[in-house]
């Protein structure tokens, strides 16, 4: 279930009248967690529908030793120098050992118990259900801050910004999980005003894009303005290694790289003429 972004918090009698479940936006990786037992080894499945296991050992191993049949739908987050650090999750396995990154996994829905399908109860029991089933469970397993008091939400929101918390996800709490989407029972607020969009193309030397070729969800196509900086010119070029294609003239903005593969990306944009200032990379 993808929730649907707002430009502001709803009320606590909104989303359809049952009382709102009001959660931390964190800001990582979603996945939904399978734990399948000693036998089977884990599977962190991405939205894609990628696993991420491999990819984050210490999560995959907190997530084999919860019971088998447990699933969690979760976000996979890094955390380092006291705030979240999505543009760690962007990184190898390998550079965030050597800098002892903290990982983490943290759920804010259950849709499986052992041998129990909860998917069709209310948010409301899911969350009983989740709090109950990670009651004693150490990190990096744990549950999302959340409340149904919309000030209380507010405070948090503001309180924890400077610790990377991105704003807050509102869910109806009468709520079932449906696989096909959330419609508007499900909604998230950002602090910000930005925005998803794909990038198609850089500009620059691969080692060190000057700016990215953004394609915005609406079908408008920009060029990100002003330059990178030189943190969001590594991401660009991490992410982006192994995808760039051969140079091509583009009509509009000279010689550009295009991607064989998309990344998808933070943008704000501003103006008229629009202009797209990228924020940066977004994960899988």
């Amino acid at each position: 279930m993808r929730p649907a972004a707002v430009p502001a918090v709803p009320p606590a009698d909104g989303l359809g009248g049952s009382g709102v479940v009001y959660e931390l936006k964190l800001d990582g990786f979603r996945c939904v967690a399978f734990a399948r037992g000693p036998a089977r080894p884990p599977v962190l499945q991405s939205r894609s529908g990628r696993d991420l296991a491999p990819e984050f050992p210490p999560v995959a191993a907190a997530v084999a030793r919860l019971p088998a049949g447990l699933v969690l739908d979760a976000e996979l987050v890094a955390w380092r120098g006291g705030r979240f650090a999505f543009e760690e999750l962007l990184r190898t396995r390998r550079a965030r050992a050597a800098d002892d990154v903290a990982l983490g996994l943290v759920a804010f829905d259950v849709l499986a118990l052992p041998g129990r399908d909860v998917r069709g109860l209310p948010l409301a029991d899911r969350r009983r259900l989740l709090l109950a089933a990670l009651a004693d469970v150490p990190p990096p397993v744990q549950a999302v801050l959340a409340t149904t008091d919309r000030a209380e939400a507010l405070t948090w929101m503001e309180q924890l910004a400077d610790t990377g918390v991105e704003g807050l996800v509102c869910k109806a709490a009468g709520s079932p999980y449906r696989a096909r989407g959330a419609g508007r029972v499900w909604v998230k607020y950002r602090r910000g005003d930005t925005t998803d969009a794909t990038v198609r193309a850089v500009t620059g030397p691969p080692a060190r894009p000057r700016a990215v070729v953004l394609e915005l969800d609406d079908g408008r196509v920009l060029l990100s303005s002003p330059p990178l900086s030189p943190p969001q010119s590594r991401q660009v070029a991490e992410a982006a290694a192994g995808r760039l294609g051969a140079p091509v003239h583009d009509p509009q903005y000279g010689s550009v790289r295009p991607l064989t593969a998309p990344l998808r990306a933070e943008v704000t944009v501003t103006g008229r003429p629009p202009t797209a200032i990228f924020v940066r990379l977004r994960g899988d």
